[in-house]
């Protein structure tokens, strides 16, 4: 299956949208609106509650996140980049927010929550090279998306505050009302702030997501789980998510060769508990589904969220994820 390239019209909109947002980090979020919306609405917004700065302990190891001080500056030891300074790479507490033209709060909506990987910022990377806000305006998904900042640019995939129990509830909660004011309409708030959630995650964001499924409080509001070749660990996590979860919530996961041996580990897993498990392309997101697609060999990890079984694999996902379409689409 070969997804359409993207169209010419619809891609420079949305970098005039996510321009006007690094300019303005407001994001015209005072305006008041008309839905479902006319043009698609985006912001860089700093959070109370964001993965950083984290003070806390790593809960594995039951040691110090930031364990190094040096010339009144604080740091983490990366086992993979050596130290990493708060100022420079654990300080950014903004998320990319991203209402799509067409949106409209009145009909069944999700909120979409992509955690980057590593090497990663919004800007650049979540917005621009891996195109997350365009993919999810095309998958015609009646959807919003919130995507928090990791570590800024870095080997680390540190789930930072959201190794915290109850705090990623407490995100879930701030982005709607961040939302909400971003869409502008007193009247859209309400559904803005309670919105189901399908937790997406790439590369390095497994950590994170696997704690934030674990420990964050959320509940029955994740309806699914979208892994982009990111099972890289916490495998007894993802297992214990899928076997608690309760229809329509589903789950689906693609990889190439790189994290192949976390995705067999999981279906063995989910085998022994005697959960069914399907494989291969096409399955509807929709009906608690447990799906595994191995996008095949010689895939680039690095350009996974691009380029993979499909072009645009996150597009291809929210598509087929039913019940959420957004109207004429």
């Amino acid at each position: 299956m070969t997804a359409r390239p993207a169209r010419p019209k619809l891609r420079l909109a949305l970098a005039a949208v996510l321009a006007a947002a690094l300019a303005s980090p407001a994001g015209g979020a005072g305006a008041k609106a008309t839905h479902p919306l006319r043009h698609a609405k985006s912001a860089l917004v700093a959070f109370d509650v964001s993965p950083f700065p984290y003070d806390g302990v790593i809960p594995d190891k039951g040691v110090p996140f930031l364990d190094v001080s040096q010339d009144g500056r604080r740091g983490h030891t990366s086992p993979r980049g050596g130290i990493r300074w708060l100022d420079e790479t654990y300080s950014d507490r903004r998320v990319l927010l991203y209402l799509p033209a067409g949106f409209d709060p009145r009909r069944p909506a999700v909120m979409v929550v992509f955690l980057h990987g590593n090497g990663a910022t919004l800007a650049r990377d979540v917005a621009g090279r891996q195109r997350v806000p365009e993919q999810l305006a095309r998958s015609g998904l009646n959807a919003v998306l919130v995507a928090p900042q990791f570590a800024v640019d870095a080997q680390d995939s540190s789930a930072g505050r959201f190794w915290e129990p109850g705090t990623f509830d407490a995100f879930l909660n701030e982005a709607g009302e961040r939302l909400a004011a971003l869409d502008g309409d007193p009247a859209a708030k309400p559904a803005l702030t309670h919105l189901p959630v399908v937790l997406v995650a790439y590369s390095g964001g497994y950590l994170p997501a696997a704690y934030a499924l674990a420990v964050g409080g959320a509940g029955e509001r994740v309806r699914g789980v979208v892994l982009l070749d990111a099972l890289y660990g916490e495998v007894d996590k993802f297992a214990a998510w899928v076997a608690q979860r309760r229809p329509p919530a589903f789950f689906f996961s693609a990889y190439s060769d790189s994290s192949r041996s976390g995705n067999e580990a999981l279906k063995a897993m989910l085998a022994q508990a005697g959960v069914a498990v399907a494989t291969g392309a096409g399955p509807d997101m929709s009906k608690g589904a447990v799906t595994f697609l191995d996008a095949g060999a010689g895939i680039d990890h690095g350009g996974f969220v691009t380029q993979a079984w499909v072009a645009d694999p996150l597009r291809w996902v929210l598509a087929r994820i039913r019940g959420y379409a957004r109207k004429g689409r």
